[in-house]
């Protein structure tokens, strides 16, 4: 494996830690709100990531592809506010350092399930892009 993507892999692993103690420190600055510092981090960080994108996305692809895109996949950002939210509500009551670990502990086993059942997902996948439309009701 690539020392430098691995070395990325655990800056980010590191920041996963970082990041539940200062949101942690925000909800408690702010009255113990976790859904408001929640909010405050993704809005915060989309503005980050928007400053960033203006600059190196390729926007006419994204046009040209956005409305191609099956609904499941536009979901990412709402499991990334639920589990920063989770995080923010959690670590205060039993500790970063369990916190961190049992996400953990739920990321390899889904990847383990993942990977092990990969076939399976993907026909799931696979039978909700033929059939989805049909399954809900869609025309």
């Amino acid at each position: 494996m690539n020392l430098l993507l691995t070395l990325l892999a655990l800056i980010a692993g590191m920041g996963l830690a970082v990041q539940a103690a200062v949101n942690t420190r925000l909800s408690i600055g702010i009255g113990g709100q976790p859904l408001l510092a929640a909010l405050i981090s993704f809005a915060i960080g989309t503005i980050c990531l928007l400053v960033v994108a203006l600059f190196t996305a390729d926007w006419s692809t994204f046009a040209s592809q956005a409305d191609r895109q099956v609904w499941w996949r536009w979901t990412g950002g709402a499991l990334g506010a639920c589990f920063v939210t989770a995080s923010i509500f959690l670590a205060p009551r039993i500790g970063i350092t369990h916190t961190v670990f049992l996400f953990i502990i739920g990321q390899l086993a889904t990847g383990v399930l993942i990977d092990t059942y990969g076939l399976l997902v993907m026909l799931a996948g696979l039978s909700l892009f033929m059939f989805g439309d049909r399954l809900f009701g869609r025309t």
